[in-house]
């Protein structure tokens, strides 16, 4: 059976200070309840002007415009866009194919470490983050805080998992859009070896549900050469049959099937309205990261 062997531990100060520098923002409005960084769908006091609106009895009489008053006669209220916290779940996909391992460690031990530096991020900056962790079914489930003392309780379900079982994504995914009772950021990190059809639908009750949603798909450089040059016995890590053959005989129906599924998850997550990274694991989770606060910030 295989285990991630990840501690916190390897989460790397320098990597965190020089992430820090970026804030994680939402692309979505949010309905938080304390005062944050990130845009609100209710209007309150900040200093980003919204609207004009029509003075009704009760309003507070420091938001009138005396200036506008005096042009129309008519009182009108300035409005601002509300800041409020964000509330994050991350999502990892703990079945067994994301224990696969190649030469730049295992599919789990990437997630593990990006998931454990977005709670790092998120929390610093005052946001709520939960966890939920996906094989046959929801295997495990932190509610989203945003107490610091949580980041202990999510990095022991980190250093516990331990990839098994079969995919059971869709499920768990429709599970949370339906249990998440205020809108938040949903971060999904899997290799998503399911069928693009069957995504669409939880995909898309998340979005139905004004989530800012995310997916993170890992792949090892392995699976995108198959390089391999002598017939072998494949296994499939998440209970199927094993198969014996010729990598060479099969490369080119391999790579035609691979470029298919790819193009249809791709075009599935475009339609559905999530933002989607395929990540190769020679790329450092850093970098990664970096380039996903970067484009959120810009957007």
């Amino acid at each position: 059976m295989a285990t991630s062997n990840w501690t916190r531990t390897q989460l790397e100060p320098a990597v965190l200070a020089r992430l820090s520098a970026v804030p994680l923002v939402s692309r979505r409005l949010m309905l938080g309840h304390l005062s944050g960084r990130h845009r609100s769908a209710h209007r309150g006091s900040s200093v980003e002007f919204a609207e004009y609106r029509r003075y009704v009895p009760g309003d507070d009489l420091r938001r009138v415009d005396w200036r506008a008053f005096g042009r129309t006669e008519r009182y009108y209220v300035k409005e601002f866009e509300a800041d409020t916290n964000l509330r994050c779940c991350l999502v990892l996909d703990t079945s067994g194919s994301m224990g696969f391992r190649g030469k730049h460690g295992s599919k789990i031990q990437y997630a593990q470490q990006m998931i454990g530096t977005l709670s790092y991020l998120a929390i610093q900056q005052g946001d709520a983050v939960g966890i939920a962790c996906a094989a046959e079914g929801l295997v495990t489930q932190l509610p989203p805080r945003r107490n610091p003392a949580h980041l202990s309780s999510i990095f022991e379900v980190l250093e516990r998992l331990e990839p098994k079982g079969s995919t059971q994504l869709v499920p768990v995914l429709h599970e949370l859009a339906d249990s998440l009772r205020q809108r938040a950021m949903v971060v999904v990190v899997s290799d998503f070896f399911v069928d693009s059809s069957e995504l669409r639908g939880c995909f898309e009750h998340l979005r139905f549900k004004k989530h800012d949603v995310t997916a993170f798909q890992l792949l090892d450089p392995m699976e995108i050469e198959f390089d391999l040059k002598r017939p072998m016995r494949f296994l499939d890590l998440e209970g199927g049959a094993a198969v014996f053959a010729d990598p060479i005989e099969i490369a080119d129906r391999y790579h035609l099937a691979r470029e298919t599924f790819q193009r249809s998850l791709q075009q599935m997550f475009l339609e559905a309205g999530v933002e989607y990274h395929c990540l190769q694991l020679d790329e450092t989770y850093d970098q990664a990261l970096m380039r996903f606060l970067v484009d959120r910030n810009q957007r």
